[in-house]
Formats: C-alpha cells, structure tokens, sequence
C-alpha cells in the first residue's frame, strides 16, 4: 500500500472546507491528522465565523477527526503568523509536510498561504482550486451536506440572509454580483450534517448580532456585518 502523505486541514467550519474535506478523505492521497482552526481567545469563537468554540469541538468530534486550536487575541497578522509558524514546526517535525485549505480562486490569499509555507518548508494544496463556484454549490447540496449561513456582509446580503438555511432557494437567489460560495467575502457558513460528518451537530439559533467594521464610513459599500449566534 503506498504511503498517505501527512497533511493538516485547514477547517473554518463552513460549507467550503466541509466539501473540501470530503473529497481529500475521499482520494485518499493524504494522511489527515488534524483539523487546524484560528480563534479569537477573547470571544473564544472562530475568527470571522463567529461560531462557539463548542460547536466546533462539536463538529470535530462528529467527524472523528483531532483537532488544534490557534488562539489569537489583538487580531494583528504579526500575532497570527508568530503562532502558525510555532504549530506548523511542531508539525513538520512529527512527519506533516502538507496544509491543506478550501480556497477556490483568490490569487493574493493563496499566494500569502505559499508564501507563509514556504518559510517553514511546509506544502499549500488547494483541492477545491478553480473549480466552478456554482457547481460546487450543486454538488454541496447533491451530496447532503447542510449548512447555514453564521455571518453575512450587510449592505450586500442584509440582516435578513443571516442564519439562513444554505438550500436551492438560498443559492437561487443570492443577490445579483455574490460569488455562490461566498468566495469573495459576503457571506460564511457553520455546516452541521453531510458526508464527513458522523451524526448532525446539534444546534439552535440564537440572536443576531451587527458589528461594524472599524475606521469604516457607515456608507461604505461593505461598512459591517451581521452574525447569528449559534447556540448547541
């Protein structure tokens, strides 16, 4: 049997990694062994999703998968990079030399992941890459995954689309100019059932929430967003 190359994932929770992940697991290629995710220690939630720390441990318990947390506190890339880089050569010292992420088509994102990578001497793969964002929304669904949207930006999707379950009529009438996976920013997800998962993660709707974003005019086009806090 040939050997599985060593890969961690790099998982946000949303629809775009839970797809991502299926088909890794899938192909077989890679050898995953841990999920990846940055927090805000200060809220203790996913950075830019907002999801609890515990619907996250709840999701990589569902998918049986270990998970590890990089805890991030004034949000400045500095903070954020001195940490990856400590857990990436921790990692790549116990055999990883490959990070997997769910990035479609944004060329200055993937271009910093390889940049910051490279640095440690460690591999960005992009399994989801160019890949056609609609059909990927058609296979999302034709594959059973389920999702709602956690936190949506304001002035191009509007309070109303937040917490929203993640279904054809949701993708059939995204406002005119969103990228259908959100690729672009409007809109990030919490995905709870689908093929990765082992059973569905529990969870209820709690209030929605706007914050703005700072040293942003309010007539901006992107001035905030809106969040919906998930509860288990």
């Amino acid at each position: 049997m040939m050997q599985r190359t060593k890969a961690i994932f790099s998982w946000s929770g949303g629809k775009d990694s839970a797809m991502c992940l299926q088909q890794v697991l899938a192909e077989g290629k890679y050898e995953v062994v841990f999920l990846l995710t940055t927090l805000n220690a200060t809220f203790r939630r996913v950075s830019m999703h907002g999801v609890r720390e515990d619907l996250l441990d709840a999701q990589a318990h569902s998918i049986g998968l270990p998970l590890k947390k990089v805890w991030v506190t004034e949000g400045s890339n500095e903070e954020y990079e001195q940490k990856m880089g400590e857990l990436l050569l921790q990692a790549k010292d116990a055999g990883v030399s490959t990070v997997i992420f769910g990035d479609i088509f944004l060329e200055d994102l993937r271009a910093y992941r390889e940049s910051r990578l490279a640095q440690v001497g460690v591999q960005a793969v992009f399994p989801l890459w160019k890949q056609d964002t609609k059909a990927l929304t058609e296979r999302f669904m034709a594959l059973g995954f389920k999702a709602v949207t956690c936190c949506v930006q304001d002035k191009v999707m509007g309070e109303a689309r937040v917490g929203c379950e993640l279904d054809a009529a949701f993708f059939d009438h995204l406002p005119q100019g969103v990228d259908p996976c959100g690729e672009n920013g409007e809109y990030h997800s919490f995905c709870y059932d689908g093929p990765v998962f082992h059973h569905p993660v529990a969870h209820t709707a709690g209030i929605r929430t706007y914050r703005p974003i700072e040293g942003v005019a309010p007539d901006a086009v992107v001035p905030g967003f809106w969040y919906i806090d998930l509860l288990p």
